[in-house]
């Protein structure tokens, strides 16, 4: 086929059956609809071109810079995106999580901007938040910028209600599926798709998929995350359940080894929980069912991710002080205090208080005379060596308070002798009324 521009390829995916014998449904038919396909490598390439198509033109005129709130495929695929009609694009996030996004955000020429904040879902607001403020300052009609503005745009849903929703229809010859299973980062495919399902038969099952809470999925929003989203509503979904890394890793492993797609942690979160959920319906089934899930993305960009849980997969040895290793009895036993008892312990004990959160986040605001070790770096240093002995009284410190204990748990089992978690984290200590400081 003959196209004038790349952005005519974005959209059109195939809809591909996974076979039986992989996922072991008797009575319902599952399909993938393969977004990685699209020429920036994700389904968010539907809705970056949607969100800038009509505005693009103008905004080259005016010599304006695209700016997103970002830190994933939308952020990579407006920058290739702006980069065709020679504008500026600016990624502003409070953390890039995975090196690879951001090594390659960097070669498309993308200005990385990570300022703190509580979520990269952030409150419009909360204008306490620097990354609010920076929301604000891009969102001004005069201020210069191109703001598409993923989270709270309806164009994101516009981009799937007419484009990949239809077209599921019309790849299932004009059947609407029975159930359709998909994960909720903006919010924004779940919904479209969810709208134009329901606009043909309102009896199809929608099932959103979140990351269990503390955990990470590149592209899926935790149970707490997603509730901050402008574009989610909890009314799209029939029912909403958590999957977890090592759910979407083996599902990731599936699609790769034996369907032959190379699948994201996104794919394999949405496979697996698809075919958890659907096979508490399938035996009750009497007649053929239909169900539809998306592969968001391509595994090639989540290679550090996997290597840092699965380092079996890269023929490495298996690293035994992992949070990822942890036990629920380890867990169990992890030590957590609230903000009173742990400010009467630094008054009387003075515990050295590891901040675990970013630089940036930790410039904003910290505790007095806590120290900034950032949790990546804070798990290489349990293998390196950390600077203080097992018999130092450490009081860990995160946003709010999940990501701490977890490592307190790890310390305690490898035996540090008075590792405590801050309960609720540094916004619990600043809900309190606490005393933080400013760098």
């Amino acid at each position: 086929m003959r196209y004038d521009s790349v952005t005519d390829v974005i959209g059109g995916t195939p809809l591909v059956r996974i076979d039986a014998a992989v996922h072991g449904l008797r009575n319902i038919d599952l399909y993938a609809k393969m977004e990685l396909f699209n020429p920036f490598g994700s389904l968010k390439d539907r809705a970056a071109w949607n969100m800038v198509r009509d505005q693009v033109t103008a905004a080259a005129e005016r010599g304006d810079t695209v700016v997103e709130l970002s830190s994933g495929n939308t952020a990579k695929a407006l920058a290739l995106i702006a980069g065709m009609h020679g504008l500026p694009f600016r990624s502003v996030t409070n953390r890039m999580k995975v090196p690879e996004i951001k090594d390659l955000l960097l070669l498309l020429g993308a200005r990385i901007d990570e300022l703190p904040g509580r979520s990269e879902c952030l409150d419009p607001a909360d204008t306490d938040d620097p990354l609010t403020r920076m929301y604000h300052t891009v969102s001004a009609s005069d201020g210069g910028y191109l703001h598409t503005d993923q989270y709270f745009n309806d164009l994101n849903v516009d981009a799937h209600a007419f484009g990949t929703g239809p077209e599921i229809i019309a790849d299932l010859g004009g059947r609407v599926p029975d159930y359709f299973i998909a994960c909720v980062g903006t919010a924004g495919s779940s919904t479209g798709v969810a709208r134009a399902l329901r606009t043909h038969d309102p009896a199809v099952t929608v099932v959103g998929l979140v990351a269990q809470k503390s955990d990470f999925i590149p592209g899926i929003r935790n149970i707490d995350e997603v509730h901050e989203v402008g574009l989610f509503d909890p009314g799209t979904y029939d029912t909403i359940e958590a999957v977890s890394s090592d759910e979407a890793i083996d599902g990731l492993l599936t699609l790769i080894r034996r369907c032959g797609t190379l699948a994201g942690p996104t794919g394999g979160g949405a496979y697996q929980g698809a075919v958890r959920y659907l096979r508490t319906v399938d035996a009750t089934l009497t007649d053929r069912r239909t169900a539809v899930f998306i592969v968001c993305d391509r595994v090639e960009s989540y290679l550090s991710y996997l290597r840092e849980r699965r380092p079996e997969l890269f023929r490495l040895p298996a690293r035994a002080q992992s949070v990822h290793a942890l036990t629920d009895d380890d867990l169990a036993a992890a030590h957590t205090i609230g903000v009173a008892d742990a400010q009467e312990w630094i008054d009387k004990q003075t515990p050295l208080v590891v901040d675990l959160r970013s630089p940036f986040a930790y410039r904003a605001l910290h505790i007095d005379r806590s120290i900034n070790i950032v949790d990546d770096l804070f798990e290489e240093m349990l293998h390196g060596g950390l600077p203080f002995g097992r018999r130092q009284p450490v009081l860990l410190v995160c946003p709010v308070g999940e990501k701490s204990a977890r490592y307190a748990a790890l310390l305690a089992r490898m035996g540090h002798q008075d590792v405590r978690s801050l309960a609720g984290g540094v916004i619990a200590w600043r809900d309190a009324g606490a005393a933080l400081v400013r760098d």
